[in-house]
């Protein structure tokens, strides 16, 4: 499995950081986490190949997570040298099939009929679904929006867990006990914290629980630019490897 970093970003405009978006490779699957503004330009400046992309899962319907998913769609069908024939599909949280109507509604038919098949599936929490070569996405539910949702991405031996944006949930650790790579949001400091967020001690907490062998921080809302985050986390318990997430940073997992 290989993670990118696409968009380590959030709502708010930043030089450096478009909203969210993360890559996985694992064999033949091609997943993106989110697709926030910004994320298709940007992944090909980082070398993800957006044109061979063959799955992407939503976390919720924030447009900072989605969107680029119409300007995806867009160049997916116009903008390559000859047109692509393999299929898409692409994973929502409930109340998915209602808002990718409104979504082709707003932006035309391309967005569910781009020339290629595009296969929506609304994903459930506590749903595990296949997504080929013996990979799998499972779905948490986290206390953000009404459909929000966390995932985690098995090949093998090897996973990933994404935490989407979310409030403190102690059954996250569950969720994510014992994955390599735990890609967590970390939006404001301690001292500005709100419900539906994570700060770096709620982050230690959550890793504390679930032991990822690798934390990633991600979704950094400028309040944190300049700021020693990973010190803020180990400061308050979480010793494990941690790094502050940028685009275009590439994280190899080899096989066991």
């Amino acid at each position: 499995m290989e993670l990118t970093i696409v968009g380590s970003g959030t709502a708010a405009p930043h030089p450096w950081r478009v909203s969210a978006a993360h890559h996985i490779r694992a064999g033949g699957i091609s997943l993106l986490l989110d697709c926030g503004p910004g994320a298709v330009h940007r992944m090909a400046g980082v070398g993800v190949e957006w044109n061979r992309i063959t799955h992407i899962a939503v976390s919720h319907f924030h447009t900072d997570h989605v969107g680029d998913l119409p300007m995806l769609l867009f160049a997916l069908k116009y903008a390559l040298p000859e047109p692509r024939t393999e299929e898409l599909t692409l994973f929502l949280p409930p109340g998915g099939f209602a808002w990718i109507e409104r979504l082709a509604a707003a932006f035309g038919a391309y967005i569910l009929d781009p020339g290629f098949a595009v296969h929506v599936r609304e994903i459930e929490p506590g749903a595990t679904l296949a997504l080929g070569d013996a990979a799998s996405i499972a779905a948490h539910k986290t206390p953000h929006t009404e459909h929000s949702v966390a995932y985690r991405v098995v090949m093998g031996p090897r996973s990933i867990g994404y935490t989407g944006d979310t409030g403190v949930d102690t059954e996250q650790e569950e969720f994510f006990r014992g994955v390599d790579v735990l890609i967590a949001e970390c939006s404001l400091p301690d001292d500005a914290a709100m419900d539906v967020h994570l700060t770096p001690t709620r982050v230690a907490a959550l890793a504390r629980g679930a032991q990822p062998g690798h934390l990633v921080l991600t979704h950094l809302y400028p309040r944190l630019d300049g700021r020693d985050v990973a010190g803020m986390v180990r400061a308050a318990g979480w010793t494990g490897q941690t790094t502050i997430a940028y685009d275009g940073l590439r994280i190899r997992l080899p096989d066991r």
